[in-house]
C-alpha cells in the first residue's frame, strides 16, 4: 500500500524489501539509469516513483554504482523487469532492493501519482508491506503525517563521509580542490581527478580554518539531499573561503548554498526536477542542454541582467535557468572567481552535453593561478 499525506491511498504489489518505510514522494523522468538513480545521496530521504513504465531490464551491477549503497528512502514503478538481461549485469535489482533493505511497490499506477503529485506538489508518503500492509487505514496515515517533512531538514552528515580521503590527479596536475562532501557522486570525483586535480574529500563538519590550512588550489561544494536554509554553517565556511580569494565550483546543493552565501534566499519547488531529460539554456553560448537534475529547491534571483551580492561580493548574474519553468539553473560571479550550476554535470546515466562546465572549473582555476603567480612576480 502506497498512502499519500493527502490521504490518497494506491494498492500495488510488495518489491524489493517487505515492511514500511516514510519520505517525501517525488518522480523521476528518466528512461534510464535507474541505478545511478538509487546510489544518488541526493535522493535520500525520498520515495522515488520512476514515470518509464518498465525498469530494471538491465539488471545491476558494481560499475554504476555511484556510491556505496542506495539511497531512496523507497521506491515505485509500474513494471518491474521479469528478467535482467545485459552482459554487465551481475544481479537483479529486486535482488539490490532486498540487500539494501529498500522497501518498494510495483504493479501501481505510476502516471495517476505523478500528475497527482503535480498538481498536489510533492508530499509526505509511505510504503506498507508485509506486516505492515495489515495496518489499519488510519494508523498508516498517522505514520505518514508523523514522517519528517523535507523543508526545514539537514541531512548533510546522514550522507557525507566520516573520514577525509584523497584521489590523485590523472596525468599533469595542476593544483588540488577541497570538495566539501555533502552527498558528491563518485563520478563527480572522477571527472575532477582527470582535469589534473588532486581531490581531497572532506568530510561535510569541517571548518573554514580547516579548508584554509590544506592550501586548495580550489573548493567544491557537491550535490547532497536537504533544505539548504537548514546549512547555515556550509554557507558560512564558504563566504570565509570566498573571502580569501579561493576559487568556487558548486553543483546541485552547492548551488544553491552559493546563492545563500550571496546573500540571496532559497525556495521549496512544488515537485522538482527529477530525471535526465530536463532543458536547460546556458545564457553564455546561447546553447540548450539537455540535463540531469535531482533537486527539490532553487534560488530565487532575477533570471535577466545583473546583481550585486548582498553579503559584499560584487556582481552576480543568472548564467543558465530551466527552459520548462525558468527555474535558475546556474549562477556565475562576475568579481570573483566562483560560480555553480543546478544540475548535475557529470551526468552519470545521462547525456554529456553539461560536461564541458568541469573543463571551465579547470580554466578558470588555472587562469586564477596564473593571475596570482604574475601578481607575485611583481
Amino acid at each position: 500500500m502506497l498512502v499519500l499525506e493527502d490521504g490518497r491511498r494506491f494498492v500495488g504489489r510488495a518489491y524489493g524489501s517487505r515492511g514500511q518505510t516514510l519520505g517525501e514522494i517525488v518522480f523521476a523522468t528518466g528512461m534510464t539509469g535507474y541505478q545511478e538513480t538509487l546510489t544518488d545521496p541526493s535522493y535520500a530521504g525520498q520515495i522515488v516513483l520512476m514515470t518509464a513504465p518498465h525498469i530494471g531490464n538491465t539488471g545491476a551491477n558494481d560499475e554504476d554504482m555511484e556510491s556505496s549503497r542506495i539511497w531512496v528512502a523507497g521506491f515505485i514503478v509500474r513494471e518491474p523487469a521479469r528478467i535482467a538481461s545485459n552482459f554487465r549485469s551481475t544481479r537483479t535489482l529486486d535482488e539490490d532492493l532486498t540487500n539494501n533493505e529498500v522497501v518498494g511497490i510495483s504493479g501501481i499506477d505510476t502516471r495517476a501519482i505523478t500528475r497527482h503529485i503535480r498538481s498536489a506538489g510533492a508530499m509526505k508518503s509511505g510504503i506498507f508491506s508485509g506486516p505492515a500492509f495489515d495496518l489499519s487505514a488510519g494508523e498508516q496515515l498517522e505514520l505518514v503525517r508523523g514522517g519528517a517533512a523535507m523543508r526545514g531538514r539537514n541531512l548533510s552528515d546522514q550522507v557525507s563521509t566520516v573520514e577525509p580521503f584523497q584521489i590523485p590527479a590523472k596525468g599533469e596536475r595542476i593544483g588540488s580542490v577541497a570538495v566539501l562532501d555533502l552527498g558528491v557522486k563518485t563520478s563527480t570525483l572522477n571527472y575532477l581527478a582527470e582535469r589534473g586535480f588532486e581531490v581531497l574529500v572532506l568530510p561535510q563538519s569541517v571548518t573554514a580554518e580547516h579548508v584554509l590550512s590544506l592550501g586548495p588550489t580550489a573548493l567544491f561544494f557537491s550535490n547532497g539531499p536537504g533544505d539548504p536554509a537548514a546549512s547555515d554553517a556550509h554557507v558560512t565556511l564558504l563566504q570565509e573561503v570566498l573571502r580569501a580569494g579561493v576559487p568556487y565550483f558548486g553543483i546541485c546543493f552547492g548551488n544553491q548554498l552559493l546563492g545563500r552565501a550571496l546573500g540571496f534566499r532559497t525556495y521549496k519547488l512544488p515537485f522538482g526536477h527529477r530525471g535526465i531529460n530536463q532543458p536547460v539554456l546556458d545564457k553564455t553560448t546561447g546553447r540548450v542542454e539537455i540535463t540531469s537534475q535531482n533537486h527539490g529547491f532553487a534560488v530565487d534571483m532575477p533570471i535577466e541582467g545583473v546583481s550585486d551580492s548582498r553579503t559584499g561580493f560584487g556582481r552576480v548574474e543568472v548564467s543558465h535557468y530551466s527552459l520548462n519553468d525558468q527555474v535558475v539553473e546556474g549562477i556565475r560571479c562576475l568579481d570573483i572567481p566562483a560560480f555553480s550550476v543546478q544540475y548535475h554535470p557529470e551526468s552519470a546515466a545521462g547525456p554529456h552535453d553539461a560536461n564541458y562546465l568541469f573543463d571551465r572549473f579547470r580554466d578558470m582555476v588555472t587562469a586564477h593561478t596564473a593571475a596570482a603567480g604574475a601578481g607575485d612576480a611583481k
